[in-house]
């Protein structure tokens, strides 16, 4: 069905490559996966307002950055009455707009309709009678569309804090600056932290008078976002970076997601412009990029630091971001602590901002080494949240551009059918990793490399024989897996990247293949080795060590587990926690 659409589409562009191209989806076949289309267009009949919304916001966390149309809704007259009709389509209106959709299509016009030939008499969902006499559901929609757009609405906005923290960011902070001063808000304020700039920057930033400027010495993106967050005066402090620019109502998204949704913290996509050139472009698509850690669909383990949001107590309350961090990590490192407090992130997939990317293999390179480093200060930090392999064990799941996938999630997923495919709702359930996994870890290069120098050593000697096809594998492998994910990548159409396609796709390629090099040279320099240890150093013994704990009162077996594991991290000890489908409770 998948390849009959996609023949379909091409058809289509074939014809008139400007024009719009979709397919009307249903939650019965949601697990098709198109994401040739130019936007997302579901069915959706639901009639409790909260079921709807979080369908709505499943259906942006299945759409990528494509647009979501909801080519249908309604409600039956006939079974429920013209005033819950009403009603009804009142609040669908409304909660499509406040979820960011792009439009809807009420469903219908009048009570007369056919079905083929035949006249359909025991369905009535029409804004008008079958005579085109209006029903109350007419204005209740004329209504709604007249109030939501645009959107949203709230009684009361609180006052934001937008903090810009820059260090040499002349190139592209003028767009920054550009898209705050357009935002659709009542009340806020725009602070920009130099953090030691030697180039325009702080000449850029004069130019713009709603500006607070804040100079300082180059301290690190961690001290300068603490000074932002002591500068602000707001209660709520939003993060943008200064290589990206907001959607006009991206604070409006923002606050909404977090006063409804009962957060400490929200975040927001962040899409690359449109209007890059196609090396920029293919940025866009490469692995390792800012991209969200979702929960479920409207909460999150990570945001990107370059779109986020929090309330400035629950920031001072935890002491502000740790200035180790001085070029990444550290929106990681605040989520988890904020999540161990007991706090929830919100995700709001309409809070937009556009994020420039690399301009250059070097400068991504340089990224992904700083991400590697990054990556070193978390696991010394937060060694729980790491695997015995040096990878993150997320909560969540990534979602957005560039997620390498392995040959196993590449070519198998599991359908969730029901019985005789009777689901309302059915699903495309990825498959738990496999040992094609090994192949995206930046350590596969050291096992490489191994394989590599054992060859040449044995070269003139039986092993190499073994050695060396081994070593053919271990090269191949990896690059068959970067071009499976490549082709699976989705090139905008009707623009200068369709003809740039090829380009494009080779650039990804190799993109692909140096990017978990770059995360291992920085990781290597970060500490980050797989002959790493953790805890104090002992002196070996032959009697293995005791330690006693001594309950005196019956208590769940939750609150011994968690006394034990407090009492062992106390002791220096590396502690881990088993998984919903672990046989064990801690490993130490």
């Amino acid at each position: 069905m998948e390849k009959f659409v996609h023949r379909l589409y091409r058809i289509a562009k074939e014809e008139d490559p400007d024009a719009l191209v979709t397919y009307v989806n249903y939650p019965s076949t949601e697990y098709l996966r198109l994401p040739f289309l130019d936007f997302f267009c579901f069915n959706v009949y639901l009639e409790s307002r909260n079921e709807f919304e979080n369908y709505l916001a499943r259906l942006h966390s299945l759409s990528n950055d494509s647009p979501v149309l909801l080519s249908e809704v309604g409600l039956d007259s006939l079974r429920n009455g013209e005033k819950k009709q009403a009603e009804t389509l009142d609040w669908q209106v409304r909660s499509t707009f406040k979820v960011g959709c792009c439009g809807l299509i009420v469903f219908a016009w009048t009570d007369e309709w056919y079905h083929g030939k035949h006249l359909v008499e025991d369905w009535k969902f029409g804004l008008t009678t079958s005579s085109r006499t209006a029903k109350p559901a007419l204005r209740a929609v004329q209504k709604a569309f007249a109030e939501s757009i645009p959107p949203p609405r709230y009684a009361h906005w609180p006052r934001v804090s937008v903090v810009v923290c820059s260090h040499n960011g002349a190139a592209t902070i003028r767009d920054t600056l550009d898209g705050l001063r357009n935002l659709d808000y009542p009340d806020y304020e725009v602070i920009v932290i130099n953090d030691g700039s030697t180039d325009s920057t702080l000449r850029i930033v004069s130019e713009y008078p709603f500006v607070r400027l804040v100079n300082t010495a180059n301290r690190g993106l961690s001290n300068a976002r603490n000074t932002g967050i002591e500068t602000a005066s707001g209660e709520l402090v939003a993060f943008i970076d200064d290589d990206a620019y907001p959607d006009e109502l991206w604070l409006k998204y923002l606050v909404l997601s977090l006063v409804e949704g009962d957060c400490v913290g929200v975040g927001g996509p962040n899409f690359p412009p449109p209007n890059d050139d196609w090396k920029i472009k293919a940025m866009g698509h490469a692995p390792g990029g800012p991209n969200p850690v979702l929960i479920s669909d409207r909460t999150a383990e990570h945001i990107p630091g370059c779109n986020m949001m929090f309330w400035k107590d629950a920031l001072v309350s935890i002491g502000g971001f740790d200035p180790r961090f001085r070029t990444a990590g550290d929106d990681v490192d605040l989520c988890w602590r904020l999540l161990d407090k007991g706090g929830v992130v919100g995700y709001s997939p309409s809070a937009v901002v556009w994020h420039h990317r690399r301009r250059s293999v070097r400068r991504y390179w340089k990224q992904q080494v700083g991400y590697g480093k990054a990556e070193a200060l978390l696991e010394n930090k937060w060694p729980n949240k790491y695997n015995s392999f040096g990878q993150m064990k997320w909560l969540g799941r990534i979602y957005g551009r560039g997620i390498p996938l392995d040959f196993a999630s590449l070519f198998v997923g599991r359908v969730y059918q029901g019985v005789w495919g009777s689901a309302p709702y059915q699903s495309l359930y990825q498959p738990r990793g496999s040992f094609w996994s090994l192949l995206l870890m930046p350590e596969w290069y050291l096992v490489t490399g191994t394989v590599g120098a054992l060859f040449m050593l044995s070269i003139g000697w039986l092993p190499w024989l073994v050695l060396g096809p081994a070593l053919l594998l271990a090269i191949i492998l990896p690059a068959l897996q970067a071009a499976a994910n490549v082709r699976r990548t989705r090139i905008p159409t009707g623009d200068k990247v369709l003809r740039s396609a090829f380009k494009v796709k080779t650039m990804l390629v190799f993109l692909n293949i140096v990017q978990p090099l770059a995360r291992l040279d920085g990781r290597l320099r970060g500490g980050l080795r797989p002959w790493r240890r953790h805890g104090p150093k002992v002196r070996p013994r032959f009697r293995p060590a005791t330690m006693k704990m001594w309950r005196d009162k019956r208590e769940p077996a939750e609150a011994t587990l968690n006394r034990l594991e407090h009492k062992s991290q106390a002791m220096g000890l590396l502690v881990r926690s088993g998984g919903d489908f672990d046989s064990w409770d801690l490993e130490i």
